[in-house]
């Protein structure tokens, strides 16, 4: 187990950090260690936006040594989700892409940390890779806690379920999470619209019967996918207007996953790597409330 940090220091470590989303929700509360992903996009994108880089080292071969080197209390991440997705493969750890999270699953039996948070989809839950790590939890004694969680409960207009697991070596602060009722889609709107979004006619002679359609005096959106720059159908909602039918901007759908309005994306990157970089990203408010299942200040 990791080491007591310095007094109001908790030292955290973010794994498959993306563009950071558990940073933001960890907020001031905590100080990120290191990061760690292999996309040149994300790793972009963590230094535009967070002032530093994240460690572009597969998680696959990490030594334990280099992880504990960290000093890390918590460990936050949302390992790859396309062997649990519905619309995947669903090899589980049969996917080589569950290469990593089974290496973690080494180190953590090994040497866990005091606390720990996980992000994935709702085909998570019940696999042998939740099983897995739910078993060595338990061996090593952490108190957990298990949601399934959508920006919707938060009052947030986007159907973005998640299934969520929380551990600590101390004991969790559970209470009932929120029902509130979510905004209009309107609120998260550009001030001023692209117009270079709005889909050709030929795209909506092909497409539109099968697109989820939105208005802005809607309370609810389709939950945006890391392919919804470049698919239609099923990978998103389209907002419908006096002018016809228009991709959300990479702004909206940032403020739908509660992003900071500081937050950019390198415009380097084609748009459909934005688009995936946002997609392969979580809400903000919700991993914040899960964040704070854990008594972070009795590290």
């Amino acid at each position: 187990m990791a080491g007591e940090s310095e007094v109001g220091v908790l030292r955290a470590l973010e794994l498959f950090c993306g563009i950071g989303g558990w940073r933001y929700a960890l907020g001031e509360r905590g100080q990120v260690e290191a990061a760690y992903d292999i996309s040149p996009a994300a790793q972009a994108a963590y230094l535009l936006n967070h002032g530093e880089a994240c460690l572009a080292r597969e998680v696959a071969s990490l030594p334990r040594s280099q992880i504990l080197a960290h000093g890390a209390h918590l460990w936050m991440m949302s390992p790859p989700c396309q062997p649990f997705c519905r619309m995947g493969n669903q090899q589980g750890l049969e996917d080589s892409r569950s290469r990593a999270f089974l290496r973690l699953l080494e180190i953590l039996d090994a040497a866990p940390p005091d606390h720990l948070v996980l992000e994935n989809v709702s085909g998570f839950r019940g696999s042998e890779a939740h099983e897995r790590l739910d078993g060595i939890l338990q061996r090593h004694g952490f108190h957990c806690a298990e949601f399934e969680l959508c920006p919707t409960r938060f009052g947030i207009p986007n159907q973005r379920p998640r299934f969520f697991l929380v551990a600590s070596q101390k004991k969790l602060l559970l209470e009932e999470p929120p029902d509130r009722v979510p905004d209009v889609v309107g609120k998260y709107l550009d001030a001023e619209e692209d117009l270079s979004l709005y889909l050709s006619e030929a795209i909506l002679a092909k497409h539109k019967p099968g697109l989820d359609l939105v208005r802005a005096e809607d309370r609810r959106t389709a939950c945006f996918i890391g392919g919804y720059g470049r698919r239609y159908v099923g990978s998103g909602s389209f907002l419908l207007t006096d002018k016809g039918v228009r991709r959300f901007s990479l702004g909206e759908i940032a403020r739908l996953l509660g992003l900071p309005s500081t937050f950019r994306l390198p415009s380097a990157w084609p748009l459909e790597t934005r688009y995936k970089l946002l997609g392969n990203s979580l809400s903000i408010p919700v991993a914040r409330w899960v964040l704070n299942r854990i008594d972070l200040d009795r590290h």
